[in-house]
């Protein structure tokens, strides 16, 4: 596997939260992060039906564009009683006119799993897709999942996106209640950097 040179390195999102979370997880490495936003880079148009697939479409359009190694983040929820729901759609759930509204997001999934009566299954899981693109087209991808359970009503203000109505297995608290530095040893996220980390940083642990 090609190993991630020291240098810059951008982040394919114009996601706040996913920049912080990202840029935490890369800093211990030495890597100098700069966010698609930061640059000026447009979204390009996510139109596959994989979290892999769409991860791809945003590293390989930055790393073109910026002439410069980056790494795109494709996640979403899948909810068991909803089969799969709304996964790779997951932003797109809380689309409306003047932005993503994540409340408007998990009401949504909330009142699907009311309407299956109270014994529907409120099992659920994170999926995160990384993948790498290099200016000359050579990619690499990475998945991590987290499994849990989703709550009513939302509880906590840390996280971003579902992470209120998301509890990981073995918790009780929810990713927005607890300590971003506990979520990042057991997210998702986590789960895929770890892979990533140890095919293409490992050897500057």
């Amino acid at each position: 596997m090609r190993k991630l040179a020291p240098g810059r390195l951008v982040l394919a999102t114009h996601n706040a939260g996913k920049v912080r979370e990202i840029g935490a997880l890369l800093t211990p490495f030495g890597m100098d992060v700069v966010a698609a936003g930061d640059l000026g880079l447009p979204e390009p148009a996510e139109t596959e039906d994989s979290f892999a697939g769409n991860a791809l479409i945003k590293a390989r359009a930055a790393a073109a564009r910026a002439g410069l190694v980056a790494l795109a983040d494709d996640s979403g929820l899948c909810v068991d009683a909803l089969d799969g729901a709304p996964g790779v759609y997951t932003a797109d759930w809380a689309e409306t006119p003047e932005g993503r509204d994540w409340l408007l997001a998990m009401t949504k999934v909330e009142h699907l799993l009311a309407a299956q009566g109270p014994g529907a299954s409120r099992a659920a899981h994170f999926v995160c897709t990384l993948a790498l693109a290099w200016p000359d087209g050579e990619t690499a991808v990475f998945e991590g999942r987290c499994a849990g359970s989703l709550t009513w009503p939302p509880r906590g203000d840390r996280g971003f996106g579902y992470d209120p109505v998301f509890v990981a297995d073995g918790m009780d608290a929810t990713f927005a209640e607890i300590d971003p530095a506990e979520k990042h040893r057991i997210s998702h996220r986590a789960a895929a950097f770890a892979k990533l980390t140890a095919a293409c940083l490992e050897d500057r642990l």
